[in-house]
């Protein structure tokens, strides 16, 4: 199947039609209209700084169902205890930026170029995209952002620069998430991390059926906040 060349006209192809390894579409822009229609079909820009914008729908998807999140018991000691604090969208730009500078020393995190914080910090002041902030003694030591649209939340990166930070993150997007009667975190490509917190493998096709579902719901618009009564 070929790689849509996309225009100024604000459409995407069905995300069936992606190429094996997940490429839909190249070029377009990451205006908030373009990322809201992208995520509402289940497609998402990915790109190395210097190329152009790629958009994928990977097959198969991995998600996480909020109330499955897998949490062990070292992990729940760690929740329950005072060590760290947790808000929602204290800090959006300082947690996508620890995002992009995480991955820098490792290799694999220059996708997450200038244009792209630009792009998602936008989101977040349009109300769609959301951060969790994890902090020790006052200092940022993790979290993860990511957009909601109707009842799903599309995971888009994390840090961590405490021991679980991130995982903690995890947890209380879940149960928030739970609370809220969310369907799904869609967590985009597979990693052992995830797998091994409950996120779990579906076909494409399930995934499209999921999402088609979870767009019939308002979307939970502004400044999220959380509960630390778990």
């Amino acid at each position: 199947m070929p790689v849509y060349q996309l225009s100024d006209k604000l459409i995407f192809p069905p995300p069936n039609l992606a190429e094996p390894e997940g490429i839909l579409a190249v070029g377009g822009d990451l205006s908030v209209p373009r990322l809201l229609l992208a995520y509402s079909m289940g497609i998402f820009p990915w790109y190395s700084e210097g190329d152009p914008i790629l958009w994928w729908s990977p097959d198969p998807r991995l998600v996480l169902i909020p109330e499955e999140v897998k949490v062990s018991k070292s992990l729940a000691r760690v929740v329950k205890s005072d060590k760290y604090s947790v808000t929602f969208d204290r800090a959006f730009d300082r947690v996508i930026r620890n995002c992009a500078e995480a991955r820098r020393p490792q290799n694999e995190g220059t996708w997450i170029v200038p244009e792209m914080i630009e792009a998602y910090c936008a989101l977040h002041r349009a109300g769609f995209a959301h951060s969790v902030e994890v902090w020790k003694a006052g200092e940022l030591s993790g979290g993860l952002y990511g957009v909601s649209i109707g009842r799903a939340f599309f995971g888009e990166s994390m840090f961590s620069a405490g021991r679980d930070a991130s995982k903690v993150a995890l947890v209380y997007l879940a149960r928030t998430l739970e609370s809220w009667d969310f369907d799904f975190i869609d967590c985009q490509v597979t990693t052992e991390h995830l797998q091994r917190m409950g996120a779990y493998e579906i076909p494409r096709s399930a995934f499209l059926k999921k999402l088609e579902r979870a767009m019939t719901f308002d979307t939970r618009r502004g400044v999220w906040s959380v509960s630390d009564d778990f």
